[in-house]
């Protein structure tokens, strides 16, 4: 029988599915708990010596430092998922991002230490950034890989449902606090969230220590002695055009990721007036009616294919880029909730959905996670870290005005929708072999399997 049929056999998929997506969310409310108090809290506490748009952009600038470093997280242990198995990674990311985000519920603010606590900051976003660069590809690498071959989008989209989960779980959590008188906020309430991190940690490693090896990495890289020395390398020398379509792809799908809920959130509140707890009951709804729109698309993707999909997805956001400010203009809760659900369960969702299972189908298996992982954080350090500063900064240079950022949102809309119309289709396709080859541009050879 196929290595390819074989995935799944011998465990149950509610176990393999609830290890990758409930760490997944953990490790994700982690590193977005820092984006929503960085629209929120971070800029007064840190930069008060600014004025509160400035504060705001710094406060979103350390934010994208996180993901300077994703890409060399994304190669270290993308590296060390290819030639040691993917359980390990998956448990020494969680503790990386979880430990780095505890410890910031731990810092001195400005008031306090002055220009050291920025600093200290920065560095604790460097350690969470190195963790979150393989946490994704990894959970996402896991499910694939156990998934059956005619369901690997579905699986594949409870990695991204994880995100979403941890999205939620982070907007959650802020919303709670803000309901504290504003003095307590500032002083000590904004650290609950991440010292409640701790013990969504602990829960998240005691999942993952009970995982096994996936069947194919077992029998198609160790038992085959297909282990790489650089498979991050080899990923980029051989498949040099899926590594740029995951590139591309990554452009909206990260970027428009972000910059709605993180920069969208500070332009209603600090721009346009809107009270927190408006803008973030609304926000957390979009993030509840996105968690059914993953997995639909997903499945989607397994019936039509990811690529039209995923192009759905972009070519909405290249639709909805200026609506999306019309509706949050009119300072409306109904209509913020609006703009917002369209934004993450159908432009969001459109795309995260199939990505899981695509990106991991155009890397074979020997260099599966370095390839996925390194592609997809430089696409990170592209789009999805700059674009609240990018986009804030834009709204200052046009003093107020929100249309540069619909057109940047067009922008990136567009470079993924042309990607994805690049690149293969990999739906139908063998993930226990090495498709080095093409037969022709959008198709990949698959050669024949070993048994």
């Amino acid at each position: 029988m196929p290595a390819s049929n074989k995935a799944g056999v011998g465990r149950a998929p509610v176990q393999v599915i609830a290890a990758a997506c409930v760490g997944s969310a953990l490790e994700w409310y982690d590193f977005f708990l820092y984006g929503t108090a960085a629209a929120l809290v971070f800029g007064e506490l840190f930069f008060p010596k600014s004025d509160p748009l400035v504060g705001t952009l710094l406060a979103f600038l350390t934010f994208g430092v996180g993901f300077v470093v994703r890409p060399l997280g994304g190669i270290l242990f993308g590296i060390m998922g290819d030639r040691y198995g993917r359980k390990p990674v998956l448990v020494a990311t969680l503790l990386l991002i979880g430990v780095g985000t505890t410890a910031i519920g731990l810092l001195p603010t400005y008031a306090t230490v002055g220009y050291w606590a920025p600093l200290m900051l920065v560095a604790l976003r460097v350690v969470q950034g190195l963790g979150a660069g393989a946490e994704y590809g990894g959970a996402v690498i896991y499910l694939v890989e156990n998934a059956p071959p005619n369901h690997r989008g579905f699986w594949g989209g409870f990695a991204p449902l994880g995100v979403s989960i941890g999205n939620l779980l982070a907007a959650g959590a802020f919303a709670l606090v803000t309901m504290l008188p504003r003095e307590d906020l500032m002083s000590w309430g904004w650290r609950i969230p991440f010292l409640a991190s701790f013990l969504l940690i602990l829960v998240g490693i005691y999942v993952r220590l009970k995982l096994s090896e996936t069947p194919v990495f077992t029998q198609a890289v160790v038992e085959r002695g297909k282990i790489e020395r650089n498979p991050a390398m080899a990923a980029l020398r051989k498949h040099p055009r899926n590594f740029l379509v995951v590139l591309g792809a990554r452009m909206a799908e990260n970027g428009l990721g972000y910059l709605f809920p993180v920069f969208g959130l500070s332009y209603i509140t600090v721009t346009l007036g809107v009270p927190k707890s408006e803008a973030l009951s609304a926000l957390m709804l979009a993030f509840v009616i996105e968690l059914f729109a993953i997995l639909g698309f997903a499945a989607l993707s397994d019936r039509i294919g990811r690529r039209p999909v995923y192009m759905f997805g972009a070519l909405s956001g290249i639709a909805l880029a200026f609506p999306f400010f019309w509706m949050v203009g009119t300072k409306e809760w109904i209509w913020i909730a609006l703009a917002f659900i369209l934004a993450r369960a159908v432009v969001t969702a459109g795309m995260f959905g199939p990505q899981a299972a695509y990106f991991a189908e155009l890397f074979p298996p020997q260099r599966r996670f370095a390839g996925f992982a390194f592609a997809r954080e430089l696409g990170s350090l592209l789009a999805g870290g700059p674009a609240p500063f990018l986009a804030t900064s834009l709204v200052a240079w046009a003093s107020g005005s929100w249309w540069p950022v619909a057109c940047y949102i067009i922008v990136l809309s567009a470079i993924t929708a042309l990607a994805v119309w690049w690149g293969p289709e990999t739906y139908e396709e063998s993930i226990t072999v090495d498709n080095t080859t093409t037969a022709k541009v959008g198709r990949p050879v698959v050669l024949a399997e070993q048994t």
